[in-house]
């Protein structure tokens, strides 16, 4: 489904014949029960009007569907012709990118986002992607703003069976376009377009995705029509800019790598949901994680070699909601996945030979314990011969647990920061945890999470780290032989999230994680100052 070729080789105004100023792309098409195709085309028709002035129009047509009133609908009308190959076209693009915005649903409570898209934006992003990438990476990355701004059209403004028309034609056998496989032109965009409405793209990004990962759970049609990628569904990418090294990555919470799982069943009814756990994980399935990863880094110039120095700066995780409804007395709403587990690593690429030694700034914690002995002698004197005494001792032991245990490590080169979420009671690792152990259970009480003074993340659910909590620096001290030179290195991290009750009554608990890794600059030039 080429869509942006097929848009760059349409006809110039001269060369289209007047009689046949109508151009079709059939975007999908299938057959139903009684054997009648269905099909939805996008088709381009050039239009005179008034002043004899041609332009161009744009519409989705629904074909074979006679549940629709309308049968097509127009998504952009250009300025008049003639036509130019290219960037006449990108008013398009900037079209499909404000109704995507003005839908997200991040987007339906902030008015910043509701003046970028009642103006008129900047079209240097676009056109700079445009001119930078070859034509195959800008229509990629065409495709996916298409089917995004598609799903608005099929599966929210249309009937179900077009939704449904649209998620199994249209979606599935282009679900690749929605992972880390174009993050090189993306990753530009966002640079270029800033964060706001990264965060709305990437909200209907991942609200697309959770709607097809429950449908694909609840019909086995789409499982038959395509596979799963091999790598998670979501989204991220990594940039180096003004001496930080930041890694951002989207990835919806259904998408993510099960690590394990627990739902406690009637012994009478072993196989029946119960209708409270079944809305729990509707609920618990329109969610996704988004995380901030931001490492502070400098170099140091010296005699006789060269040290980079590297330490967090700043690391953010939110587990959003993705949808509308915003119902206080709804219980489930409130009910939420946490982050409890985080590795992050960074180092030089793989085989580089010029680091000479590699330098942590922390050590293992030995938590500190308070002994308290109590000692009691008592005697008696009696009448009798004998005397009799009674011995007493008191021992107390205490210690210090926090909610995060943070840890630092190498593998290679690489330096590793290593957090892990406890219970400030056991003592026990929530990622690790099990609910059952050799048939005893160990409680992990993270009820009422978010409430509280000594809870463990923000009212919103998220989590905020700032660098002065993960430790000190890491340093790498490397041959002087590479003054001059822009290094690649790696970045990386693995985030596990778990979901365990917070106001409602559920034996349900699972625990997933996903894992992002890229590359980034690291400049070793002396400053001029």
């Amino acid at each position: 489904m080429d869509i942006w070729s097929w848009i760059c080789e349409l006809p110039e105004s001269d060369e289209w014949n007047l009689s046949n100023s109508q151009q079709i792309l059939p975007l999908a098409s299938s057959k139903n029960k009684n054997s009648e195709t269905r099909s939805i085309e996008l088709r381009a028709e050039r239009v005179r009007g008034l002043n004899s002035e041609v332009s161009l129009t744009f519409s989705i047509c629904f074909v074979g569907f006679p549940c629709l009133e309308e049968k097509e609908s127009t998504i952009w009308v250009s300025d008049t012709c003639p036509l130019d190959v290219g960037k006449l076209f990108l008013p398009l693009v900037l079209r499909l990118l404000q109704e995507i915005v003005s839908r997200s649903p991040a987007a339906h409570d902030s008015s910043t986002l509701r003046r970028w898209q009642l103006e008129k934006p900047n079209l240097q992003p676009v056109s700079w992607i445009l001119d930078s990438y070859s034509p195959e990476s800008f229509s990629s990355f065409f495709k996916l703003i298409f089917l995004m701004h598609l799903f608005w059209l099929c599966a929210w403004d249309s009937s179900s069976e077009v939704g449904s028309f649209y998620f199994h034609s249209l979606l599935a056998p282009n679900i690749d376009a929605f992972t880390c496989k174009h993050a090189p032109v993306l990753r530009s965009f966002f640079i270029a377009i800033g964060a706001d409405v990264e965060h709305c793209l990437m909200r209907t990004f991942g609200y697309i995705l959770a709607k097809w990962l429950i449908l694909r759970d609840v019909e086995a049609g789409i499982q038959n029509l395509t596979h799963i990628p091999s790598k998670n569904l979501g989204f991220s990418y990594a940039m180096e800019a003004h001496g930080l090294w930041v890694l951002k990555g989207y990835a919806p919470v259904k998408s993510m790598k099960c690590e394990q799982s627990f739902q406690g069943q009637n012994s009478d009814f072993p196989f029946v949901i119960q209708a409270t756990e079944s809305l729990l994980k509707y609920a618990l399935a329109h969610q996704q994680l988004e995380a901030v990863i931001q490492l502070e880094y400098t170099v140091g110039f010296h005699e006789n070699y060269v040290q980079v120095n590297a330490r967090v700066d700043n690391l953010r995780l939110h587990v959003v909601k993705l949808g509308f409804k915003k119902d206080k007395d709804e219980v489930l709403l409130e009910e939420k996945y946490f982050p409890s587990r985080i590795r992050m690593w960074v180092g030089p690429e793989a085989g580089a030979g010029y680091v000479g030694g590699l330098s942590l700034g922390r050590s293992t914690d030995n938590l500190e314990r308070e002994m308290e002995n109590e000692k009691i002698l008592k005697g008696v004197f009696e009448n009798s011969k004998s005397l009799k005494v009674k011995a007493m001792e008191k021992k107390t032991t205490r210690a210090k647990i926090k909610n995060w245990r943070w840890d630092q490590d190498v593998e290679g080169n690489v330096a590793i920061f290593d957090a892990s979420l406890c219970d400030t009671t056991t003592g026990v690792e929530v990622a690790m945890w099990k609910p059952i152990v050799n048939g005893g259970e160990i409680k992990v009480d993270f009820r009422n999470r978010y409430t509280g003074g000594g809870r463990g993340f923000t009212k919103s659910g998220g989590l905020v780290v700032s660098g002065s909590e993960c430790g000190g620096s890491v340093a790498w001290r490397m041959s002087k032989e590479i003054e001059g030179s822009v290094l690649k290195w790696r970045i990386g991290g693995k985030i596990w999230v778990t979901y365990l009750a917070n106001n409602v009554r559920t034996s349900y608990y699972e625990t997933r994680c996903i894992e992002w890794s890229d590359e980034v600059d690291l400049p070793i030039i002396p400053s001029q100052n």
